[in-house]
C-alpha cells in the first residue's frame, strides 16, 4: 500500500498575528496590498504607492500585544493620506482620527 502525498498544501491564516504581518506588513506584498485596496475603493481613490511605518507593541502577555501598520499612501493624484491597519479593537478610534488630523 502505498502512502499518498496531502497537496493540499499550508496555509496561513489572516487571524493570527503572524499571519497578519506575513500578509501585510512585508515589502514584498506591497502590490498586492495596494490591489486590495483599491479594489475596496472602487475608484474612490487609487493608490500609487504606499509605505509601511510599523508601530507594532510586542508585549509580555498576549493580550498586550498589538500588530499596527500606518500606511503613508500616494494616490494617483499626488495625495496623500494614512490608512491604519490592525488586528486590535481600539476604545479610542475618534481620538486618534483627530489626532492624525
Amino acid at each position: 500500500m502505498s502512502k499518498t502525498k496531502n497537496n493540499l498544501g499550508k496555509y496561513v491564516s489572516f487571524s493570527t498575528d503572524w499571519g497578519f504581518k506575513y500578509y501585510f506588513g512585508r515589502e514584498e506584498y506591497k502590490l498586492n496590498l495596494i490591489n486590495f485596496f483599491n479594489g475596496l475603493f472602487e475608484g474612490q481613490k487609487v493608490i500609487k504607492d504606499l509605505h509601511y511605518q510599523s508601530v507594532e507593541q510586542d508585549g509580555e502577555l498576549e493580550h498586550d500585544r498589538k500588530a499596527v501598520f500606518d500606511l503613508y499612501c500616494t494616490g494617483e493624484d499626488g495625495e496623500h493620506f494614512i490608512i491604519e491597519m490592525q488586528q486590535i479593537s481600539q476604545d479610542f478610534f475618534k481620538d486618534r482620527t483627530v489626532f492624525y488630523t
